[in-house]
């Protein structure tokens, strides 16, 4: 390498010739196949609650907007949910919710684990996405049976992530509970948001080391994508990215990151198939390896919304189901049924560990 890594990367997320941009694709979708194997994996996900204590600026379930109406879905209703996905050979869940950070919520979600852990003789790999929470309540849920997270850390930039969040919110405590995760023996996944306002491509490119930094096995990143009634829309509505350059963003940033990090886990997030109907393929022909199906009951899931214009919100599991696999296919790639598929990068170190 003429340049060091950071110039490198640099240079590549501010790729602007289409051909230039068609080989770096290119060669993260080889880097994929070298690394991960043309598999794609699916992660049933269930959306199990929209109650959120946090209030970040940005987000359409942030707790000061009144205009959600709240839901929790009973514990039954989740573990139907799950079993579904194990008899259509999900490999594995994740269960999301809203933060919260009451013994109440973490007796539920440890009960719901160890009952999907029986129901599905230990076959179905859970993934949880229940943000910030103490060492001893990570502990019992792994403890359970859960033995990935993924905990966005939305920017890397402490000083982005001040003007993201109100006083309050600690980027520390979040990425201290990344570190708290991996020392548990989770496969941690974090992510980032891509064309935030006031974002640079310095910022995207620490993203990229800081991923490298903390080791993370996973990642889940996507284009940021507008929430009415959030302060963030209202203060940049004039200033926004448009959705080409965004989306064209965000597939650099799956193709540097499978480049950069080799043998992770990439998913091709939702966000991108509510900007172009093909997102989704697309983040996998860029070196994605992972996609999330919404399989949450219909009729919460209009109450789940992030952003605007979700895509999937009046379709029912089977009709994901089907849909996902003939669009994975049409790609010339294969789904991983009942296989967890873990992160050749988690095994690897785990390997090391013991050795």
């Amino acid at each position: 390498m003429g340049m060091n890594e950071r110039e490198q990367l640099r240079c590549l997320l501010q790729l602007t010739d289409d051909a230039e941009i068609k080989r770096l694709f290119a060669d993260a979708y080889q880097e994929k196949l070298r690394h991960v194997g043309n598999k794609v994996f699916f992660r049933g996900l269930i959306e199990l609650s929209n109650i959120c204590v946090k209030d970040c600026y940005y987000c359409g379930i942030r707790k000061s907007n009144l205009n959600v109406s709240r839901y929790l879905m009973e514990e039954e209703e989740i573990v139907e949910c799950a079993l579904w996905a194990h008899q259509n050979r999900y490999g594995s869940i994740v269960l999301q919710s809203g933060e919260r950070r009451d013994p109440l919520f973490a007796d539920l979600i440890e009960r719901v684990v160890q009952t999907i852990k029986s129901r599905t003789d230990g076959k179905l790999g859970i993934t949880l996405s229940l943000g910030e929470q103490n060492e001893e309540v990570y502990k019992r849920w792994f403890d359970a049976g859960a033995h990935r997270f993924l905990l966005r850390i939305e920017t890397s930039s402490k000083n982005l992530y001040g003007k993201l969040h109100p006083p309050d919110h600690d980027f520390e405590k979040r990425k201290n509970c990344l570190l708290s995760l991996k020392k548990i023996g989770y496969q941690i996944g974090t992510g980032v948001m891509i064309g935030l306002p006031m974002q640079t491509i310095d910022d995207l490119v620490n993203d990229l080391f800081f991923f490298k930094e903390i080791d993370a096995d996973m990642i889940g990143m996507g284009p940021y994508l507008v929430s009415n009634n959030t302060p963030l829309t209202k203060e940049f509505e004039n200033s926004i990215m448009d959705n080409d350059e965004i989306y064209i963003l965000s597939l650099k940033m799956i193709a540097v990151a499978r480049l950069f990090l080799k043998d992770i886990n990439i998913a091709a997030t939702t966000a991108l198939q509510a900007l172009k109907y093909f997102g989704r393929e697309e983040g996998l022909k860029c070196g994605a390896n992972i996609i999330m199906p919404n399989i949450t009951l219909n009729k919460y899931r209009e109450q789940y919304q992030l952003y605007n214009n979700k895509p999937c919100l009046d379709e029912n599991a089977d009709i994901c189901k089907s849909c996902l696999s003939n669009r994975v296919s049409s790609i010339g790639e294969v789904i991983g049924y009942d296989e967890w598929g873990d992160s050749p990068h988690f095994s690897k170190t785990k390997k090391q560990q013991v050795s």
